[in-house]
């Protein structure tokens, strides 16, 4: 899984899979950290004055736009010490049902835009509250590392933590921001795709309890993951060891390309089948083309289509 990225131009090509030559980005802020539109706000995870595990940065937070996806850039941001959740409201008629979204990047970087705040532009006019997570990076899961070329995996898992306190978060605010405690899941690309399989399998916190919230579960009730990473460990259909697999884990749903020229398709075909042998609701998509980073950008490829399946889906398992 050497899709893991050094460098944000790397990350770009990278998330450029979907067309094989993505061109090296043009860097429009290296110095301001992204801000969400329309007036909403960031939240903090964690205290101001709470120490937590620092990334390796190389710099200062920065977004960086390039690339192309469906004829868009993509706008991707390194070096987050601080992370943050921001909470897009539902529209209209309110489900009650709220997503949190882990955007891809490595581990690395994070494409904020197109596997974060575009999902929310599909989910809220569906009545369905969306939250964005912006993690910790780099080195905040399970990453390649260029200096060594070598996988590494951190003494802390920074990613995980960030991704459970949101989630007790969310719960513990939930009647504040119109949500129902019990259909609450978490939709996630790439690595952050792994991210949805680690937090779904997290039987406990990785982190010492903070405040109220941390007494909520951190547990979603439901997962989707696309085109995931860092699952499959190269032999036969065994995941890495630091895979877990829970008695507990909820509904599934897997979407990935067999064409994908980054994360193996036997990322998602492996997690299928560990999911099945324990028991765990799971359903998986596989399409011929459709390469990494499809996202929700239209294309005339069917795999651009897997929205609708997710809706129905969340429609079956009693969420929508």
């Amino acid at each position: 899984m050497k899709e893991i990225m050094g460098l944000v131009a790397t990350a770009f090509l990278a998330i450029g899979g979907a067309s094989a030559h993505a061109a090296e980005p043009a860097v429009v802020s290296r110095t301001e950290p992204w801000r969400p539109t329309g007036g909403l706000s960031q939240i903090p995870l964690w205290p101001s004055d709470l120490a937590i595990a620092r990334p390796e940065l190389t710099g200062p937070e920065t977004a960086r736009v390039g690339g192309g996806i469906a004829g868009r850039p993509v706008t991707m941001i390194e070096n987050v010490e601080r992370p943050t959740m921001t909470v897009y409201p539902a529209k209209g008629s309110n489900t009650g049902a709220a997503v949190l979204v882990f955007p891809g990047g490595g581990y690395r970087a994070l494409a904020i835009d197109l596997e974060g705040s575009e999902v929310c532009d599909w989910l809220t006019p569906k009545g369905i509250t969306c939250v964005v997570l912006k993690y910790r990076v780099p080195g905040s899961g399970h990453y390649w590392n260029t200096a060594c070329k070598c996988h590494k995996i951190p003494k802390v898992p920074m990613a995980l933590q960030d991704a459970q306190r949101a989630m007790t978060i969310l719960r513990h605010r939930a009647t504040e921001w119109g949500v129902d405690r019990r259909k609450i899941g978490v939709l996630g690309f790439s690595a952050g795709g792994h991210l949805v399989a680690a937090v779904t399998n997290a039987d406990a916190l990785s982190y010492a309890p903070v405040d109220a919230s941390d007494q909520e579960s951190s547990r979603p009730d439901f997962g989707v993951a696309l085109y995931p990473g860092h699952l499959w460990s190269g032999t036969a259909m065994d995941l890495h060891p630091f895979n877990r697999i829970s008695a507990h884990t909820p509904p599934t749903f897997i979407v990935q390309a067999q064409d994908d020229p980054v994360d193996d398709v036997r990322n998602s075909i492996a997690y299928f089948l560990a999911l099945r042998a324990a028991g765990a609701p799971v359903e998986m998509h596989i399409y011929a083309h459709g390469g990494h980073a499809f996202a929700l950008r239209p294309t005339a490829q069917p795999i651009t289509r897997w929205p609708a399946l997710v809706e129905t889906w969340l429609r079956t398992i009693g969420i929508l």
